[in-house]
Formats: C-alpha cells, sequence, structure tokens
C-alpha cells in the first residue's frame, strides 16, 4: 500500500524539487548579474573622478605661486578681518 503511494508520489516530488531548482538557479544568476553590472558602474565613476582629479591637479600645477594662492583664499577660512 505505501509503495504504491511513493510510486504515485514520485513523479510529482521530482517535478517540484526540478522546479524549485531551476528557480533558484534563475534567481541566482540574476543577482549575479546584478552584482557584476552595479560593480562595472562603480568602476567606471571611480575612473570618472580619478580623471577629474588628475585634471584638476594638471591645471593646479600649470599656474604660478600667486595664482595657486588666489585660488586657495577661496576655500580657505580667515578670521583676520
Amino acid at each position: 500500500m505505501i509503495n504504491s503511494i511513493i510510486h504515485q508520489i514520485w513523479p510529482y516530488a521530482v517535478v517540484i524539487i526540478a522546479g524549485l531548482t531551476a528557480y533558484l538557479g534563475i534567481r541566482q544568476a540574476g543577482k549575479s548579474a546584478g552584482r557584476a553590472e552595479a560593480e562595472m558602474q562603480q568602476q567606471k565613476a571611480a575612473t570618472a573622478a580619478r580623471e577629474k582629479a588628475r585634471e584638476v591637479v594638471d591645471k593646479i600645477d600649470s599656474l604660478d605661486d600667486d595664482s595657486v594662492r588666489d585660488r586657495a583664499k577661496r576655500w580657505v577660512r580667515n578670521d583676520d578681518k
């Protein structure tokens, strides 16, 4: 009796397990793809920030001392009035 029930339920159990496995596999693939895309966007942003910083350094390096001092006065607080 129990053997006949197991033989009737077995195909359904295999289908359910296969379905769950497929669902989890697809979900994991999507998470991996999203993670890779986010990492690529972060790398692009970091590259752009490094390029902008390099441009600023090059621009400041090309200035003479008085020009650098004048630019720095905009950013430095001075309590002298």
